[in-house]
């Protein structure tokens, strides 16, 4: 905001406190219009808009940012977690926002291992502290799409998106254009065989040697995965061990006796 419009805001909110029942000084005003300066005038005029409606105590700085944050275009956390979890079906294509998409990878090493309670937290805790980066840093709202090999799924969700106005036309028709039909090659449908499970043997040489690559990178991801899942099993074993002996010796120390 330039210096006179911020002047315009503090008028706004002694305006707005009036109406609240109360008289707000110069100086406090000034105070609250320099602290919300950093977002767009009309962001701010919808918020102390909503104030006056809504608030029945005291206009505050912070009843001011809870309605500028509300009004950003961010989803709530339960939202947020809804969108993740559609965003792990790699046949659904969703619209992720930055905040999502870097809670996703805080949560989803949680997830992999079976436990959905705590990559929900996880993904929460992240998601949160990111969203409250964001807004002090006044960033707006940033809608990416992450594309699903479902072609059907993909233009009903970015034809969705643009009626919500979540990306521009221009955005959907760069998705769309990659949907137009070519002609299926020999060694497209020896790529195809990776998902259908029948492999072509006409590919080309070069074709087959990069096929057996990715089968050979499939293969360890997987080998790597599992054993990580082991891992994981086996810690919380011990784990588990663990805090038994140490409520059982615990209750020895006091002189009862443990029931087997």
């Amino acid at each position: 905001m330039t210096q006179e419009q911020v002047a315009q805001l503090a008028l706004a909110i002694c305006a707005t406190a009036e109406t609240l029942g109360y008289t707000l000084s110069a100086d406090a005003a000034e105070l609250m219009a320099d602290d919300l300066a950093e977002f767009p005038a009309h962001t701010v005029a919808a918020a102390l808009k909503a104030c006056r409606v809504e608030l029945t105590g005291k206009l505050t700085t912070g009843a001011i940012m809870q309605r500028i944050h509300a009004a950003d275009g961010r989803p709530g956390k339960d939202e947020a977690w809804a969108i993740a979890l559609s965003a792990s079906d790699e046949f659904d294509t969703v619209l992720l926002t930055p905040e999502i998409r870097q809670a996703m990878a805080a949560s989803d090493p949680v997830l992999q291992v079976g436990d959905k309670i705590g990559a929900r937290m996880a993904f929460m805790s992240a998601y949160e502290r990111l969203c409250t980066f964001a807004r002090a840093e006044a960033k707006p709202v940033k809608w990416e799409v992450s594309l699903g090999y479902d072609q059907a799924r993909r233009v009903t969700a970015i034809e969705g998106a643009v009626r919500a106005k979540l990306i521009s036309q221009e955005s959907a028709n760069k998705h769309l254009a990659d949907l137009r039909i070519a002609p299926v090659t020999v060694d497209g449908q020896a790529i195809a065989g990776l998902i259908t499970g029948q492999v072509s043997t006409h590919a080309s040489e070069k074709t087959k040697a990069k096929l057996a690559e990715v089968r050979s990178i499939i293969v360890e991801s997987k080998i790597r995965k599992d054993r990580q899942k082991r891992k994981e099993a086996q810690r919380r074993r011990v784990e588990i061990y663990l805090r038994k002996r140490k409520a059982r010796e615990a209750i020895e120390a006091q002189g009862l006796k443990v029931t087997p």
